[in-house]
């Protein structure tokens, strides 16, 4: 077998860590629904397969499977810059890369809906693989989207934020489940969106209502705006690079398990009900041995314009955990002084205190050292050396 094929530490760490998240969504999709003949059955069969990839996560990490090798200096002037737009994850090929700079807009309008298009691609997709490019136009677009795992390597691109919009209005009040209830769900690897704007308009009065979800593996979003209040962003499994994106919401709206990666985003707080509070992240680590987290990287998170004048009678916060090995860091990004002074919060009292890791560095509530935080930069927690591209494009892969 050739040796550049076999899969990394970090893929089989991933890979494991995905499967298990996988289950965790399926158990809880159980619980949430009334029980029926055959469902404690089911429930069984999720619980056995939690412990076995557990049990199996566990043992990779023991043995320390070769990691991959890649640069750990910097790319080109070699200072504290953001990444430019024409620089993605090295996985992103070249041609992809033409089409991210281009905008590849190649269609004159051949389908009158995005599903109706990803129908057609998928029946393309059996006659050959490669990247399938779908132009979506400015206009506004009221359908939910799923990319099915199966369908790979799509690409969604529009004219910009604000002008290719996709929206939706799932919500849990309407009885939707929260992995259900995505506008735009995109789980096939090499999922690629560019200058959209995906909605949930669910408002806030209707709980979880999601935006985006990505279980896709190698994703990228970039030069995005995901919308909604609560759950906007499901960053569910996998590995993800999200750059120049905006993302609104109200409480615990970046969530999910995947590893994950904001860089260079707009991270906006949206005035909550009455009574609510605000919570940027709720990151779902079930088991320490998952590599899982979220980064929050040279960000910007801020009150939107509803919420601005009123920022000091809502509580908001950096996260708060919704799984036992939570796990959140922000480094080097701007905090308005509408996040409040504690930085992160509490779920239901001491749960999840003593196992979660949350950390802030070069921010207004330090708490890593630079040596820990390192450990979440883009070479070291996500492995980003093999991802980022070395194409005379000046950015940081550490600190």
């Amino acid at each position: 077998m050739d040796s550049r094929k076999q899969p990394s530490q970090e893929d089989v760490e991933t890979w494991l860590s995905a499967a298990l998240t996988n289950q965790v969504t399926c158990l809880e999709s159980l619980k949430s629904k009334p029980p029926a003949s055959g469902d404690a059955s089911f429930d069984s069969q999720a619980e056995i397969l939690i412990h076995l990839v557990s049990k199996s996560l566990a043992l990779v990490k023991s043995i320390q499977l070769p990691r991959r090798a890649g640069r750990t200096n910097f790319v080109g002037g070699g200072g504290r810059k953001l990444l430019s737009r024409d620089s993605f994850p090295s996985w992103v090929s070249a041609a992809d890369r033409k089409l991210l700079s281009t905008g590849g807009r190649t269609s004159s309008g051949t389908h009158r809906s995005i599903g109706e298009a990803l129908a057609f691609v998928s029946l393309a997709s059996s006659r050959g693989g490669g990247r399938r490019v779908i132009y979506v136009k400015a206009g506004t677009y009221m359908e939910n989207v799923k990319i099915p795992k199966g369908q790979t390597n799509v690409m969604l691109v529009g004219d910009g934020k604000g002008k290719s919009i996709i929206v939706g209005s799932r919500n849990a009040e309407d009885g939707w489940s929260t992995y259900q209830s995505a506008t735009v769900a995109a789980l096939g690897s090499g999922f690629i969106a560019k200058d959209l704007t995906i909605v949930n308009n669910a408002g806030p009065s209707n709980h979880q209502a999601v935006a985006l979800l990505v279980g896709a593996d190698k994703a990228v979003v970039y030069h995005c705006s995901i919308e909604g209040h609560q759950d906007t962003l499901y960053t569910h499994s996998n590995r993800q690079f999200y750059r120049e994106t905006d993302i609104y919401g109200t409480v615990d709206f970046i969530f999910g398990n995947s590893a994950v990666v904001l860089q260079a985003c707009n991270i906006y707080l949206r005035k909550p009900n009455h009574g609510q509070k605000n919570s940027v992240t709720a990151q779902g680590r079930t088991d320490p041995n998952q590599n899982t987290g979220i980064s929050i990287h040279r960000c910007r998170i801020a009150p939107s314009s509803d919420l601005a004048a009123v920022k000091r009678s809502v509580p908001s916060y950096l996260g708060r955990p919704w799984q036992k090995y939570s796990r959140v860091v922000v480094m080097q990004s701007y905090l308005d002084d509408a996040i409040h002074p504690a930085g992160w919060e509490p779920w239901s009292g001491s749960f999840a205190l003593s196992t979660l890791y949350y950390g802030d560095w070069a921010g207004v509530h330090p708490s890593m050292s630079v040596s820990e935080a390192s450990k979440f930069t883009v070479a070291q927690f996500i492995s980003g050396t093999a991802w980022l591209p070395a194409a005379g494009v000046e950015f940081t892969a550490g600190l």
